[in-house]
């Protein structure tokens, strides 16, 4: 069905949007230098967990769908009906998440590099140079704008060459642009599901009820003579 074939398709995008988010380079470079106390490494987590977990209900329930077509089953139907209001059910609160706290990732974000970054600042020896540097390679940036002037230092040791020599954007506007672009798609990828989980809901419901009175109309007009 073409209907079960967009649920897959669906399902098998937002798996691939989460594994993306979860482990691209610039994901994980901040994942990993975060401190426990900063709420970006529980967001990147709980993200791709939820994505994987949204994408295999979306699909198991596609595929119980088709079955049920197929069969003409009310039970797998039933099934499919509550695996999309499964699905739905993750997806508003995720939805309204996003809505309600629409730059905790990015502030959280550029938290951990203002955390690195005044680390290496303070102490030019210290191991978070490395870190800082991978940062700045991976989002082709270099350093920030300061009210100290006393930063150049530090951008000619962690920054690519040509980032330093061209003056290269600022890292924190850098990563809450990367940031913006890539939240925003993935909220329109939200919506999208949403309207998808409606319709299959709609659809599953529509399909129980004609095989529920199919059933019956089948054991009209059948007397039995004694």
């Amino acid at each position: 069905l073409p209907e079960t074939l967009l649920f897959q398709l669906l399902g098998l995008s937002i798996a691939t949007l989460s594994t993306v988010t979860h482990y691209g380079l610039r994901f994980t470079l901040i994942s990993n230098v975060s401190l426990d106390s900063n709420a970006y490494r529980v967001i990147h987590h709980t993200a791709f967990y939820f994505g994987i977990c949204l994408s295999m209900t979306l699909i198991l329930a596609a595929l119980l769908s088709s079955a049920a077509t197929v069969r003409e089953s009310q039970c797998l139907t039933a099934m499919g009906f509550f695996c999309f209001a499964l699905a739905f059910c993750g997806l508003i609160p995720a939805a309204c998440w996003r809505y309600t706290h629409s730059t905790e990732v990015e502030d959280s974000m550029m938290d951990v590099y203002d955390f690195v970054y005044e680390e290496v600042r303070r102490n030019t020896s210290s191991s978070r140079r490395h870190e800082l540097t991978a940062i700045h390679e991976a989002f082709l940036c270099c350093g920030k704008h300061s009210p100290f002037g006393d930063t150049t230092n530090v951008e000619n040791k962690t920054c690519p060459p040509s980032q330093v020599h061209d003056e290269g954007q600022d890292c924190l506007q850098e990563i809450q642009h990367f940031l913006k672009k890539h939240m925003d798609f993935v909220f329109s990828l939200l919506g999208i599901a949403i309207g998808f989980t409606v319709y299959g809901m709609i659809l599953t419901s529509f399909l129980w009820f004609s095989i529920h009175f199919s059933g019956n109309l089948y054991r009209k007009g059948k007397y039995i003579l004694r």
